[in-house]
């Protein structure tokens, strides 16, 4: 049995009671009437997601444009995908740009923060919406739980979505096991070092929702860092009140091997790290290494001792700086 001895901190339990919401709250015609003059887009970046991402935007398109006009634009980022993700999004409604074209004239990032940059850049809602593209079984609750705080609390200025993430094994399914790297990597670090952050249930939830204008003012990690610098950013820049957290239900979505969830894990440590130095929690801007050593069981390059292949991969990450600072550099 699961036990605790100690309590949270009374801001973090406060916090949690005060900010958490689940998204059977809003409906989309309850949230129509709260909107006012907010534009509001979402935008979904996608890399080869041609057998989820048509279904995902034409939810969203039958439910929240054509059904109850509530969101404006859908935009799908393309990612550098080689398969049909574009044709697919754009036959489905959305409004399709190109990860590349969005940033040409800036430097090249790799990674899905430079994708979610690049979205930010070529959508004009108010209110901003993210959206992963490797959901199945995608419902439109996941729009108006995120947007449904913003459009309804102007003290609100982002929203981090929540739930259960089935891992599906070979002879049973877990109900949350699909939160390996939260519960291994980001949860620690966050408890440790960012304990005012610990009240999240999901920190690196992959669907969140902003104001434009502050989401303009944070910067994008390029890689798997991006949901956690992401948070770190935002409570400096507009403090734990301004941050609210939406029960979304169950998410399902394509899982990944025990070999990329770490480097997963790594560039979160990597990218926590520079924070760390911001706060003066550590005293150089860089970690010793950002090279990750793992190990491939057999393969024709095994070392003979150890009868694996060693792999290293650079964990380190780059950040496009606030939209708000490059606007002008911007494509059209």
């Amino acid at each position: 049995m699961w036990q605790s001895h100690t309590t949270t901190s009374p801001v973090v339990e406060a916090w949690t009671t005060y900010r958490t919401g689940h998204a059977g709250r809003w409906t989309p015609e309850a949230l129509l009437r709260a909107k006012n003059r907010n534009r509001v887009s979402v935008v979904i970046p996608a890399r080869n997601e041609e057998a989820t991402i048509g279904a995902i935007v034409a939810t969203i398109r039958r439910d929240l444009l054509e059904r109850v006009p509530l969101v404006d634009e859908i935009v799908v980022v393309d990612s550098r995908s080689t398969d049909a993700t574009a044709t697919v999004a754009h036959q489905a409604g959305a409004r399709v740009v190109s990860q590349d074209q969005m940033t040409r004239g800036l430097p090249r990032m790799e990674g899905k923060g430079d994708a979610l940059w690049a979205g930010l850049a070529a959508s004009n809602g108010d209110v901003v919406a993210f959206v992963d593209g490797d959901l199945h079984e995608f419902s439109s609750h996941f729009v108006t739980g995120l947007i449904g705080p913003l459009l309804t609390d102007q003290s609100v200025e982002f929203v981090k979505g929540f739930y259960h993430r089935p891992l599906n094994g070979p002879v049973s399914v877990e109900a949350d096991g699909g939160g390996r790297v939260t519960e291994l990597a980001a949860r620690p670090l966050i408890n440790l070092f960012f304990p005012e952050l610990a009240g999240f249930v999901q920190p690196l939830a992959g669907e969140y929702a902003g104001r434009r204008r502050t989401l303009e003012r944070v910067p994008f990690v390029s890689g798997y860092g991006v949901e956690v610098g992401m948070l770190i950013d935002l409570v400096d820049l507009v403090g734990l009140d301004a941050l609210a957290q939406v029960d979304l239900g169950e998410r399902k979505h394509r899982h990944q091997n025990s070999e990329a969830l770490g480097r997963m894990a790594a560039q979160i440590m990597v990218t926590a790290w520079s924070r760390m130095y911001r706060r003066g929690l550590v005293t150089e801007p860089l970690p010793p290494s950002t090279l990750l050593t793992q190990f491939r069981r057999g393969g024709q390059d095994a070392l003979p001792n150890l009868d694996r292949q060693i792999a290293v991969t650079d964990t380190g990450v780059t950040e496009r700086p606030p939209l708000a600072s490059l606007r002008s550099a911007v494509a059209a």
